[in-house]
């Protein structure tokens, strides 16, 4: 990085702490880090599927095309990473998650989502973040579609926790009256992930 985009990079820094939008411990970066367990999925759309299950009235699977052709809007959100960097201001356009929930009846007492990605891995989450107006299932980020190795073709984005909770390859979510953690929760991950109070590691 040169010596003036460094010299940008800590003006934004310290107007961002300074309006308070800079996370405890976490430094802003102008670039967008890749960062995943296990190798990048193959995208099929002739295969690619949306489930959602568990606590809904009737199991729920939608198409690439299906899923695709919901409403769409844009969400301007900060991205607050575990490895301690924050990138903000991301432009994203996507799917609201509280337009998927439009498709199925819930069942009383659903209260934490299991959120189900390729590969099997998973991401647990409070129904009540992801039903936040600002959390939706994204195919663009800041005007382009999303690559690969950023969560491509769809990634849940979920800015008022950590980014791990923003979970790449996305393929559906299961509703439970109780909180399953998930991939890197069950590795020593914080359950919530709450970066506004460093909730990064378990205390278990």
């Amino acid at each position: 990085m040169s010596l003036f985009s460094d010299g940008r990079r800590r003006e934004l820094e310290n107007k961002a702490r300074a309006e308070g939008r800079l996370p405890p411990g976490q430094s802003l970066t102008l670039k967008w880090p890749v960062l995943h367990a296990g190798e990048v999925p193959h995208f099929d759309a002739a295969k690619w599927d949306f489930k959602i299950s568990g606590l809904v009235d009737a199991p729920l699977r939608l198409s690439w095309e299906e899923f695709r052709g919901l409403p769409q809007r844009e969400v301007t959100s900060d991205f607050h990473c575990v490895t301690r960097w924050s990138r903000l201001n991301n432009q994203w356009k996507g799917v609201l998650f509280t337009e998927v929930m439009k498709l199925v009846s819930v069942k009383t007492g659903a209260r934490f989502a299991l959120v189900l990605a390729e590969e099997g891995y998973t991401a647990n989450v409070p129904l009540e973040d992801l039903l936040r107006p600002d959390v939706l299932f994204a195919f663009d980020h800041d005007g382009e579609p999303l690559t690969a190795e950023h969560g491509g073709p769809v990634r849940l984005i979920v800015p008022q926790l950590y980014a791990w909770k923003s979970v790449k390859w996305v393929r559906g979510f299961t509703l439970l009256d109780h909180d399953q953690l998930g991939f890197w929760e069950r590795h020593g991950y914080h359950e919530y992930g709450d970066p506004w109070k460093e909730q990064r590691f378990s205390s278990s």
